[in-house]
């Protein structure tokens, strides 16, 4: 009935905003400001509304006002362009031609389909003497005249994240006029904001057969190629754009990308530092590097970079997060006061503030000063789940099919299926669990190879699951039913060849990729013979150690204690579910026990592997590797105690967390 009554209340403000924007198109402008008004305080974040209200009062000439508006409605959706372009034309009407140029600027690049835009910074550049940029304004427009109206539209509504509008509007095009580089650019562009990497790869191998020298497409198909980590592939496609263009930016850090995707960071951090020498004020650039650094264990000069990012730009979250998520850096107390200050200030952007949060409870739990350190913890795990659309009910959903389909007879009868190479060992289970301790350990053995958290295994999962949206009954896992012995061989074949590039020769290579848990029946199908090896730690301190730590991507269950209680409630049923249909695949580490007898825990997990015994992988701290996880500073130093008991110095706000966890604290040594 709620969710009813929602989609009814959903269609009348739409209705309604159509009606308004017509008032406007008839010039009453007086009626549709009113009546938004009146909408507004049932509704005052409605993006539309703010954006109707701001219009008509600028033609009503209370620009002011109008510019008030905008503020509120960046203050929600800072990165909707046509606010900018609204704004814009507020400083044009009050003759303020820099900062028209300013906000109409912001406005192209977020959507560089605004023919308004173009056009308005044509006229203001003309007036102001820049005949230079006036050329490039106004060659967009005509571009943009060059187009058809309806790719023109998508590519501004693809823009604005209104994706499925976008979709709807380039598809038709595309079914009554066929091949359009532009349009399948675009419906590529929305398949990789979709995370539909496969259909994006197919659009974008198309337009570049029909338009082989469109340097635009060339650089989102290396993009896709680096998001479905075909890094060989990418690096040739990035090295013909940068023969044409060697001096581009985008080009360069996608080069860089490769390079750290590569596992080449000196590679990468050269051409940082190449970067750096032409834009030494770049933000973004000495945190790439920063990064870069960290991760081959070169701390000092790292920190001497996210210092510099921060520098660039005062309110630079991430960069402050970065020192605070080196775990062993100590803030001075001017970056604490820098940090309140630019937390506090009313311009910093949600990310930033979210990002300072974190910091800030990193620096004074450094400190000691507990109580105010749970305060920005708190503050920052609320703000970044403002953003997320994270649905727990959606992972118990896999979970229950998970355990409907994959039965010990679902086993028995597939038995010796999927390729039979025993190369992978996959270390799994939850973030902050112990599980880089456990790479590490194993890396430092000379038949082992570490890589990093590969993506691998989702792919396969998201390729399985197609397009189906329903989800309360997902295609995955049901499909796996329906596979043949010859699915899974092809399957595990590919995995193996697509994970090739990660390694230099050794007998074994790891894949710590934490939530590959839920897969597991999928890597027993694929891979009957690879080891897994569950990192488990105890859950008042597995769970608040998650809640205290910004991850840079996915992991959006980590942030509220609910959200993380449930999904370690759902993890143990489900390993005690695979436990019972694949008895004896899972090695079980409890990251407690590793911490109170590290050479017996080596040694079982070193058996486990078929491995024989090496003291290298009791002294794993000793081991040169890079490391690109939150815990990589850690695991270079010997066994990290401190972190057993950390949760309880914060114990009286954690109760909600306690409650949450119910049994869980109690039989997650089952």
């Amino acid at each position: 009935m709620e969710a009813a009554l929602a989609i009814t209340r959903s269609s009348s403000t739409e209705l309604e905003v159509v009606r308004l924007r017509r008032l406007q198109a008839e010039g009453r402008h007086e009626e549709a400001w009113r009546d938004a008004g009146t909408l507004l305080v049932d509704l005052p974040e409605n993006r539309d509304l703010l954006m109707i209200e701001a219009v008509s009062l600028r033609h009503l000439a209370r620009i002011d006002e109008a510019l008030a508006s905008l503020d509120r409605l960046e203050q929600l959706q800072p990165g909707f362009s046509r606010l900018h372009q609204e704004r814009g034309m507020c400083f044009v009407a009050l003759k303020d031609a820099p900062r028209a140029i300013e906000s109409l600027l912001i406005a192209v690049n977020i959507n560089p389909a605004l023919p308004a835009s173009w056009s308005m910074l044509n006229g203001l550049y003309r007036m102001t003497g820049d005949a230079e940029n006036a050329a490039t304004a106004a060659a967009h427009v005509e571009t943009l005249k060059g187009l058809p109206p309806e790719v023109v539209t998508a590519t501004s509504l693809f823009s604005d994240g209104e994706l499925g509008l976008s979709e709807e509007m380039v598809r038709a095009y595309l079914l009554r006029h066929g091949d359009h580089t532009e349009a399948m650019r675009l419906l590529a562009k929305i398949g990789m904001a979709r995370d539909v990497l496969d259909d994006a790869e197919i659009l974008l191998e198309a337009v570049l057969v029909l338009a082989p020298g469109y340097r635009a497409a060339r650089g989102d198909y290396a993009q896709v190629l680096v998001q479905r980590h075909k890094h060989l592939l990418a690096r040739e496609q990035v090295r013909q754009l940068l023969d044409l263009d060697p001096a581009n930016p985008d080009y360069r850090s996608l080069a860089a990308t490769i390079a750290v995707g590569l596992g080449e960071h000196d590679e990468a951090i050269a051409l940082y530092r190449g970067m750096l020498a032409d834009m030494p004020d770049n933000p973004d650039v000495h945190l790439w590097v920063a990064h870069a650094l960290k991760t081959v264990g070169r701390v000092p000069e790292a920190i001497e970079a996210y210092r510099a990012a921060a520098a660039a730009r005062p309110d630079f979250g991430d960069a402050y997060w970065s020192l605070a998520n080196l775990k062993m850096y100590r803030f001075t107390d001017a970056e604490i006061v820098r940090m309140r200050a630019e937390e506090a200030a009313p311009p910093t952007m949600l990310v930033d503030r979210y990002h300072l949060c974190f910091a800030l409870g990193k620096a004074l739990e450094d400190r000691g000063e507990i109580a105010e350190s749970w305060l920005y913890y708190e503050r920052g795990n609320a703000l970044k789940r403002s953003e997320s659309r994270y649905r727990a009910e959606i992972i118990e959903t896999n979970t229950a099919k998970q355990i409907e389909v994959c039965t010990p007879a679902f086993f028995a009868k597939r038995a010796g299926w999927g390729d039979p190479r025993p190369d992978p060992i996959f270390i799994l289970g939850l973030p902050r669990s112990g599980s880089t301790l456990l790479e590490q350990i194993l890396a430092s053995h000379s038949q082992v190879e570490g890589t990093q958290e590969l993506a691998d295994i989702q792919r396969v999962v998201l390729e399985l699951q197609g397009r189906d949206g329903d989800l309360a009954d997902p295609r995955y896992p049901g499909v796996l039913a329906d596979m043949a012995s010859e699915d899974f061989l092809k399957l595990g074949g590919a995995y193996l060849a697509d994970t090739q590039v990660y390694r230099t020769g050794k007998a074994f290579f790891i894949d710590k990729m934490p939530n590959n848990f839920r897969h597991i029946g999928l890597i027993h199908l694929m891979l009957p013979n690879a080891k897994i090896i569950d990192a488990r730690r105890e859950p008042m301190a597995c769970c608040f150690s998650n809640l205290k730590q910004l991850f840079a991507q996915g992991q959006e269950f980590t942030y509220s204690a609910e959200d993380i209680a449930r999904y370690y409630r759902t993890y143990l049923d489900l390993m005690r579910h695979w436990d019972e249909a694949l008895p004896g695949r899972v090695l079980r580490i409890q990251h407690e026990d590793v911490v109170a007898d590290l050479e017996g825990s080596v040694r079982r997990l070193l058996d486990h592997c078929g491995l024989a015994f090496e003291p290298a992988c009791v002294e794993f701290h000793k081991t040169e590797r890079s490391v690109r996880t939150p815990s990589s500073e850690q695991v270079r130093q010997p066994i990290f105690r401190d972190g057993l008991d950390q949760w309880k110095k914060y114990e009286p706000w954690l109760a909600p967390l306690k409650d949450a966890l119910g049994d869980a604290v109690e039989r997650y040594r089952e």
